[in-house]
């Protein structure tokens, strides 16, 4: 699906589903602990959901199971919540949705459970600052290699690999539209933003390599080599002088 200019009206509600989001996703990060399993984080996100009283647009899209992809340490995206146990050290990807009035907001965070490697630190910082260095280069008439540029940029600098099979896109009236907006690539290439246009953006990247495999349940995504992974995400809407984050 195309990305649509939002209304005034699309806008204040795709606000609303971004604090939903926001502040859920600030909840599991203040509660994940070691002992938990990654179905318990999914059960305090659908009851942050229910008490919203909104929906999650992830459970059902194309039959996956939950409201919260939990992906942990070398598992990269679409981690299905189950039985498996979070540990002291480990690093827990938390990829969120909100279905607000029709609204849709995707937002994604990466904690650090306890003390971890200083290697595995830099790659969540990276991760995180080449999230604010894509969004630094949102505004109403730079093109979408502007962002990807900027990424790409703030990760190689320290030499991190990037999924380039991943990607962030448009948001709002569906969970994916377009456009694609890669991690990697050119400046001043691909289609120009336009004022009032919703976007999730969202770096991925591991400490090995960017070769990735589909896990036997067919939805999570692992890195071939083992290697751990961290993603961040905002949806932010274009304005004619920049950006502004809703998922924060």
């Amino acid at each position: 699906m195309s990305n649509r200019i939002n209304t005034p009206q699309e806008i204040e509600n795709m606000r609303q589903s971004g604090r939903i989001l926001a502040s859920t996703l600030r909840v599991l990060a203040e509660r994940i602990q070691p002992g938990m399993t990654t179905k318990d984080l999914d059960d305090i996100a659908a009851a942050e959901l229910k008490a919203a009283g909104v929906t999650g647009p992830f459970k059902g899209y194309d039959g996956f199971p939950a409201v919260l992809c939990v992906s942990v340490n070398n598992e990269i995206v679409h981690g299905i919540p189950g039985k498996r146990v979070i540990e002291d050290g480990d690093i827990v990807g938390l990829d969120f949705g909100v279905d607000y009035k029709g609204a849709i907001t995707d937002g994604a965070i990466t904690v650090a459970v306890g003390e971890v490697a200083p290697k595995v630190q830099k790659l969540l910082t990276a991760t995180q600052e080449a999230l604010v260095e894509g969004i630094a280069a949102v505004r109403a008439g730079a093109r979408i290699g502007d962002i990807s540029h900027a990424v790409e940029q703030r990760l190689k600098r320290d030499r991190l690999s990037i999924v380039e099979d991943l990607a962030g896109h448009g948001v709002g009236h569906e969970l994916h539209e377009d456009p694609i907006i890669l991690n990697y690539g050119p400046a001043n290439r691909g289609p120009k933003l336009e004022a009032g246009m919703t976007i999730a953006i969202e770096p991925i990247a591991t400490l090995g390599t960017k070769k990735i495999y589909l896990g036997p349940d067919q939805w999570t995504i692992l890195t071939i080599d083992g290697s751990w992974a961290s993603q961040f995400e905002h949806t932010v809407l274009v304005t004619e002088d920049g950006a502004e984050i809703l998922t924060q």
